[in-house]
């Protein structure tokens, strides 16, 4: 795991989580807005390391590496933890654990609920053949990269990335992802949660977790970007994710879904 600072001297602390198989380099947009007010820490998930090959234990092994990472350097307390996709899932478990103080929570198209042995076949399937194809430069999945799943000025670290990943390493991630579920009762009085997801393809399930999460922590905020897919304004329409990101960091009322 690499950890990118963008330091602002004392100001309020935030980290940015990825998802699977997307560079740090994702936060392009988002690190040029934020770091003008935030110290920022963008992180680089296990396996998802350009130098060096790297192997994912588990998204709860992933949460424990950033939570020593805020003891170590932040006091254990940070302004905002934003995660998208599998980084929010790992987002939420550094607020279930309880051990770093997140006073913000941003969970963009996060898997809170468990998923099934189905639904997690199928990804990792879905993943290991894209990362196989990859490592072979196959040209319909490069071309398709860009339409579907980053811009393509990013497709050199993913492929520096693709190179490095394990079968093992896509296991690991999907199986924990798919097993994750958002705890209630969690003690949230000092938290202030951002759920965020889209309306296209597999985001049903997400909007199945905003109203899970609706339903169980009332005061959380759930936003839906329409005719979005999953994680697309965070990595497509990055000046519409930071307009209601920071709207709501800087205590504005954003209209719920």
């Amino acid at each position: 795991m690499n950890f990118h600072v963008y330091s602002k001297s004392d100001a309020p602390r935030i980290i940015l989580i990825h998802g699977v198989l997307t560079p740090w380099q994702m936060w392009e947009k988002q690190i040029k807005f934020l770091r003008r007010k935030y110290h920022l820490t963008v992180v680089a998930l296990d396996a998802h390391e350009e130098d060096k090959a790297s192997e994912f234990m588990s998204i709860e092994h992933e949460a424990q590496q950033i939570e020593k990472y805020c003891l170590d350097n932040y006091g254990g307390e940070v302004f905002a933890v934003c995660g998208v996709s599998m980084g929010g899932a790992i987002a939420s478990i550094m607020w279930r654990n309880g051990i770093v103080k997140i006073h913000n929570l941003v969970m963009d198209s996060a898997p809170i609920m468990p998923m099934g042995k189905l639904a997690a076949g199928i990804m990792t399937n879905n993943y290991i053949s894209i990362i196989r194809k990859s490592k072979k430069r196959h040209k319909k999945t490069l071309k398709n990269f860009s339409r579907y799943f980053l811009p393509e000025k990013h497709l050199d670290s993913f492929l520096k990335i693709a190179d490095n990943m394990s079968e093992a390493s896509i296991r690991n991630m999907i199986s924990s992802v798919c097993k994750n579920e958002l705890c209630v009762g969690i003690p949230h009085d000092e938290t202030r949660i951002l759920y965020l997801h889209g309306t296209k393809g597999t985001e049903w399930f997400q909007m199945r977790c905003g109203a899970y999460l609706k339903s169980n922590y009332p005061e959380a905020r759930v936003i839906c970007f329409r005719k979005t897919g999953h994680c697309e304004a965070a990595i497509y329409k990055p000046q519409k994710w930071l307009e209601v990101v920071d709207a709501f960091l800087n205590g504005e009322k954003n209209n719920d879904k």
